[in-house]
């Protein structure tokens, strides 16, 4: 990090006394992501002037490893054939992820500037649905008969376009469906003469074009793949997702996460100019508005027992309080449970009972100590017990709506991850106040 750090003030150095030709020296021993990093830092005129000082290739490789803010600013700033000349040189996936993030009128003009073979292969791989393995594959992929001999596969290799991106060498019939895959240690080992047939394994571990690209880096993960191809409904080689794609995908999926659990949009991110945001934020703020009218409605009804007894006010937003991070503590671990594929049917009842005796055992620990200090403070043993039992109770509420509602959105195909800000706490809310404010009420004629 430290030498990064150097880079980025050696770079902002050089660009503020206007030595270009060194500038560009220390640009092409620099590593993209390090370049990318500093790129972010500029204002807009010394992003595009340090871009045009990397070559078309390295050009690539920076661009691909920006961020969709600075992305877009910097692609707007530049002219379209400028732009299509250092997408000629990226791979086709990383083209995608490039013209996806541009406006439709601008991303076409690039696409139709850009060579005709590069631009048909991005536009094949734009018809996918986004999201999915076909999205995220790329085309470039070494694949060999399997009557081939190893001899001949090294050669093949040799002269692919895509070797340096070859962690495997696939095995597919005549018509192109996957039969087998050969590690390219296994290939280097083998004796030249031996067909291919004779040392391929047979079972592949493989996803189909459509499926969640989610899915895809969790297959990845699960079963340690450099790599996992990528096939159509009649099981036909189409291309090949690598292990950083799918690192991505994983930092892309957790951060949604995150940011939906705290209410926001899943793509913001700290560059995002105030009114790309706006309508996002406020959504959710609004939605988490109404929420609040629903709570304070519920506060509402029992206005008079409030009156009656000014105490009951005191302690009021304890009870939601508790709630809310009981809730936000469960829902975040379920969240998560499911984003790994370890939530399953088969362990709900297990979850569930986890979080409800967490629920009752932390309900009745925390209950007990604000009920001594609700003694010691107002002196009223009746509002200490009432209280402590209401705590108990939004603990229970907080564990089954936290384990449950994430559930039931991931059935009906919504991201569970936006229970917990606004939907999960308003259950908490709700059963908070009415549990503490209507034993309260009930029982105020003791209290007065």
């Amino acid at each position: 990090m430290a030498e990064a750090e150097r880079l980025n003030e050696s770079i902002k150095q050089l660009l503020g006394e206007g030595r270009d030709e060194r500038l560009a020296d220390l640009l092409e021993d620099a590593h993209p992501a390090d370049v990318s990093r500093v790129i972010r830092e500029l204002p807009p005129d010394d992003q595009v002037r340090l871009f045009r000082l990397l070559t078309p290739q390295h050009a690539g490789e920076v661009l691909a490893e920006l961020d969709d803010p600075t992305l877009r600013e910097l692609v707007g700033s530049l002219p379209e054939v400028e732009v299509s000349r250092v997408l000629d040189r990226m791979p086709p996936e990383q083209v995608v992820d490039v013209v996806e993030e541009l406006p439709k009128e601008q991303a076409e003009e690039i696409l139709e500037l850009m060579e005709e073979e590069k631009s048909e292969e991005v536009q094949e791989l734009l018809e996918y649905t986004e999201g999915t393995a076909g999205r995220l594959m790329s085309p470039e992929f070494v694949a060999v008969r399997e009557e081939t001999t190893v001899a001949q596969a090294i050669e093949h290799i040799r002269k692919a376009a895509s070797g340096e991106g070859a962690f495997y060498l696939y095995v597919v019939d005549d018509h192109d469906h996957l039969v087998g895959v050969v590690p390219l240690h296994r290939l280097l080992a083998a004796d030249a003469a031996t067909p291919i047939g004779a040392i391929r394994t047979d079972e592949v571990e493989s996803v189909r074009v459509d499926t969640d690209q989610e899915e895809v880096a969790r297959r990845v993960q699960h079963y340690n793949l450099i790599q996992i191809p990528v096939v159509d409904v009649n099981r036909r080689l189409l291309g090949t997702i690598g292990v950083d794609d799918a690192i991505d995908v994983i930092r892309e999926e957790a951060t949604e996460d995150i940011q939906r659990l705290g209410g926001v949009a899943g793509d913001e991110t700290v560059l995002d100019p105030p009114r790309a945001v706006f309508i996002k934020r406020n959504l959710w703020r609004l939605i988490n508005l109404g929420t609040a009218v629903l709570a304070a409605s519920v506060i509402g009804l029992f206005e008079s027992s409030i009156q009656a007894l000014a105490t009951l006010a005191v302690f009021m937003p304890i009870v939601a309080s508790m709630g809310g991070i009981a809730t936000t503590q469960t829902a975040t671990v379920v969240v998560r449970g499911i984003a790994l594929g370890d939530m399953t049917a088969a362990v709900l009842r297990r979850v569930l009972w986890k979080e409800l005796w967490l629920g009752l055992t932390t309900g009745a620990a925390n209950g007990l100590v604000i009920a001594v200090i609700a003694y010691l403070w107002k002196g009223q043993v009746l509002l200490s017990l009432i209280l402590a039992v209401a705590l108990v109770f939004n603990m229970l509420v907080a564990a089954v709506v936290g384990t449950l509602i994430p559930i039931a959105l991931k059935t009906f195909q919504v991201d569970p991850a936006i229970a917990s800000s606004v939907i999960i706490t308003t259950f908490t809310d709700v059963f908070g106040f009415f549990s503490f404010l209507g034993l309260a009420t009930l029982l105020i004629r003791f209290l007065l």
